[in-house]
């Protein structure tokens, strides 16, 4: 195995990923689990990343409209060992994985950035960037 693949998911590790994830959605849209804090709660499972051995995985989990966060993810956390086995009988493996379930907060990331490149500030940058590129593009054609 080459050093940079070392981190990147295998081909397996990536479609398994995908099997659970799938199978985790429709679990949870059908409601098959009878916590108080996940009743009527709509989550969204984003991306579930398993280990090279497929014995771990996790899955990464937001609750429609982020709120109530905290509470979500460690309802899931305790529902983890009924939702392995659920999820165990759609996937042909040798060992049905270890669930475990984390906040997703890359929604969260991308709306800060979004609001940073709206910024006053950045836009003002850009802008005087632009206009400095056509300052210089000027210069250089009359030189």
């Amino acid at each position: 195995m080459k050093h940079h693949d070392r981190h990147q998911p295998s081909q397996r590790q990536l479609r398994v990923g995908e099997q659970i994830r799938h199978s985790l959605s429709e679990i949870l849209a059908r409601g098959e689990l009878h916590d108080p804090e996940l009743i009527d709660v709509s989550i969204t499972v984003s991306e579930v990343r398993i280990s090279p051995d497929l014995r771990n995985a996790t899955a990464f989990v937001v609750p429609l409209g982020g709120a109530h966060v905290g509470e979500t993810v460690a309802a899931l956390r305790r529902a983890a060992p009924h939702l392995r086995a659920l999820v165990s009988r759609g996937l042909r493996l040798k060992y049905a994985p270890t669930l475990s379930f984390q906040a997703d907060t890359s929604f969260d990331e991308a709306d800060r950035i979004g609001q940073l490149l709206r910024s006053p500030q950045v836009v003002r940058d850009l802008h005087h960037e632009d206009d400095d590129s056509g300052e210089d593009g000027e210069d250089d054609r009359g030189a």
